[in-house]
């Protein structure tokens, strides 16, 4: 009801000004004329004092009569014009219709597309709630119960029997953190997130304060991936410990960014992401998903924001591995070394975008090394779970290794 009221008076204020101005148009024109009518007289009595003393011609005192003469009669054309106008209510009647039919379009157009009735929010408010969706969101359990999550890969019947003896292994040891480093990687490549993500708190705790940015970076990734995408309170805080150790890294930094889009603060989340892409590089894993969604982002955040094109990606082709079975053995493990070898060493400690891990699973089956070519296929699958076009991308490169199902 404020929001009327003063929108009203507002409407009423600027109709008043406009139809005054209209109103007091025929006056000013009065005005001037009348002025001007003045001016010309003087200049008529100027012209007969200098006739009369001899200074200008007769025949050019005439000319200059009959010009000032013709002056004056237009200046009392227009006076009684503007007269005319004052007194009679069309020529005012037209633009103050003009007026009203305005201010009445402006009203039935923010009723339409406007909020009328929705209370104010001002900047304070809207981060006070935004607080408050943080602080109540529900925990890592809450939303582990909740989760959707597709059914994880069937591993091979030996690599399963070996899995129960390395979880039987841990249980009885769950000091070793060799045993436990080892339990995540592989409940992690059976999709197995949350029982990756508790061994992970296990690692840290018996590295304690030898803890790293990436152990911490990494039990936030495991959080994240055990709810299908959502950021916890627990995620956050091992995000926060990842960055007290590493204000750069760059998994915590992806995943405090999904925090605050999450919970309603996408200008914090856009000033982290766009820091992320404008660093790269670009076969991180967070440039993918970043990339799809910062303009959205940037938008809810109220800035006009064009990412730079993403870079081409570097590393080997399936024919260029092809091209390396044919070589000499020393030649070929030598190319291996450089190129696959690298390649993956790199995306099963930082991750990559689907188009690198289907690189990676074509290149090791056409190597025959069908094991390592199943496990990028597990964690390619984890990592990108609930995203349908990567997903489709990954299993067209597990079928060519011969390792989908």
């Amino acid at each position: 009801m404020t929001f009327w009221i003063a929108a009203t008076l507002l409407a009423s204020g600027i109709a008043a000004l406009l139809m005054r101005t209209l109103a007091r148009r025929g006056t000013a024109t009065r005005t001037a004329a009348e002025a001007d009518i003045g001016v010309y007289r003087e200049q008529l009595a100027d012209v007969a004092r200098d006739a009369e003393r001899g200074t200008i011609a007769a025949a050019e005192a005439e000319r200059s009569r009959t010009e000032i003469s013709r002056r004056i009669l237009e200046a009392d054309r227009a006076m009684a014009a503007a007269a005319g106008e004052g007194a009679g209510a069309g020529p005012v009647l037209v633009p103050s219709v003009m007026v009203v039919a305005a201010l009445a379009a402006a009203v039935l157009v923010y009723e339409r597309i406007g909020a009328p009735g929705y209370p104010d929010q001002p900047i304070a408010g809207k981060i006070a709630r935004a607080e408050e969706i943080r602080a109540g969101r529900p925990s890592q359990a809450e939303a582990e119960s909740a989760a959707k999550l597709p059914a994880p890969p069937t591993p091979a019947p030996d690599f399963a029997t070996l899995m129960e003896r390395l979880r039987k292994a841990v249980a009885e040891r769950p000091g070793d953190l060799t045993g436990q480093e080892l339990l995540v990687r592989n409940e992690s490549a059976l999709g197995n997130f949350g029982a990756a993500a508790a061994a992970q708190v296990q690692v840290i705790a018996i590295k304690a304060d030898a803890a790293t940015a990436d152990d911490y970076a990494g039990l936030a990734d495991l959080y994240v991936m055990a709810t299908g995408g959502y950021v916890s309170p627990e995620a956050e805080l091992a995000a926060g410990e990842s960055l007290a150790r590493d204000p750069k890294n760059g998994t915590a930094r992806f995943y405090l960014g999904l925090m605050w889009a999450q919970t309603g603060r996408p200008d914090h989340a856009f000033r982290l992401w766009r820091a992320l892409l404008a660093e790269g590089p670009e076969e991180a894993p967070w440039m993918a998903p970043i990339r799809a969604e910062i303009e959205n982002l940037a938008a809810a955040a109220g800035v006009s924001y064009t990412p730079l094109p993403a870079k081409k990606l570097k590393g080997p082709s399936a024919n260029d591995v092809a091209a390396a079975s044919d070589m000499s053995e020393g030649d070929r493990a030598e190319m291996i070394k450089g190129m696959v070898a690298q390649l993956s060493e790199r995306l099963f400690a930082q991750g990559g975008s689907p188009e690198e891990w289907a690189r990676l699973i074509s290149s090791l089956g056409v190597l025959g090394d069908k094991d390592k070519a199943r496990e990028a296929w597990g964690k390619a699958q984890a990592a990108f779970a609930g995203q349908d076009a990567a997903l489709a991308a990954l299993r067209q490169a597990a079928v060519q290794a011969g390792v989908d199902g």
